[in-house]
């Protein structure tokens, strides 16, 4: 099947108001994806209503969100329960920056219903880093029983190649990259450029993610996970999908 894991709704203020979660799963259903994740910038406000119509239409729905290091990392992390991803998100929002969002000039917040319905807009600017490092991270989501996905290794920026110059180890699921094999970013005469050499990620197995933020982004850069879905949904359709039949599936992926 085609699994995408990094997508974001009109929570996150760079996105598209356009985006609700209503859309994001239609939209990824018509483009061939059967494992859908939402993960919107610190917060995991609109997973309720991206829960509803994932099921609506027959997808395999992980709950997650794109949570901001000290460093200013971008790591996905994934859930297949609601409730953990909830209560996650509500800690990782409580270790922001405090800094307050300007809708007019870094855009609105908002979470809604199922019938893409207002219900509020989160307080402070969502993108601001937290104070949980890289280190942290992985064993934290794994309390509330997730998995860690460092994003977009490959970027030149909020990634690990960005900060650190490299992929550092860790409990990681998976690794994200925005081409495969990816490329590390090489700084020359000021500029950022693409180089030719591989950036190493030690082994761990490799995704690609459509960083979704405007309709149009829908599907752009999804994978196919080996994995059939009685052995994601064990317990029937209406089921909480099993994050470790998702892990081994991850680990069939190369490295």
């Amino acid at each position: 099947m085609f699994a995408d894991f990094h997508n974001h709704s009109c929570l996150s203020p760079c996105g598209s108001l356009d985006l609700s979660p209503r859309v994001l799963v239609e939209t990824a259903a018509a483009r061939g994806v059967k494992a859908l994740a939402l993960s919107d910038h610190n917060s995991a406000k609109n997973c309720p209503a991206f829960g509803f119509h994932c099921r609506r239409l027959g997808l395999i729905p992980f709950y997650g969100l794109e949570v901001t290091t000290s460093e200013e990392v971008h790591m996905v992390c994934l859930f297949s329960a609601l409730d953990a991803a909830l209560e996650f998100g509500d800690y990782v929002y409580s270790r922001i920056v405090p800094l307050p969002n300007d809708p007019e000039k870094t855009g609105d917040q908002v979470y809604v219903d199922e019938d893409d319905t207002i219900l509020g807009e989160l307080e402070y600017f969502l993108p601001s880093a937290s104070d949980i490092g890289v280190d942290g991270l992985g064993p934290k989501a794994a309390k509330y029983g997730g998995i860690v996905i460092p994003a977009h290794v490959d970027r030149p920026a909020f990634s690990m190649s960005s900060q650190f110059g490299l992929v550092v180890d860790g409990p990681w699921a998976a690794v994200e990259c925005t081409r495969l094999p990816p490329a590390i970013i090489r700084f020359s005469s000021g500029e950022l450029n693409s180089g030719s050499t591989p950036l190493d990620t030690l082994g761990f197995p490799l995704v690609t993610g459509s960083d979704a933020h405007y309709i149009e982004h829908v599907g752009r850069r999804p994978f196919e996970l080996e994995t059939g879905v009685t052995e994601l949904l064990p317990d029937g359709p209406e089921a909480d999908a099993d994050i470790d039949a998702l892990k081994k599936a991850l680990a069939r992926r190369s490295g």
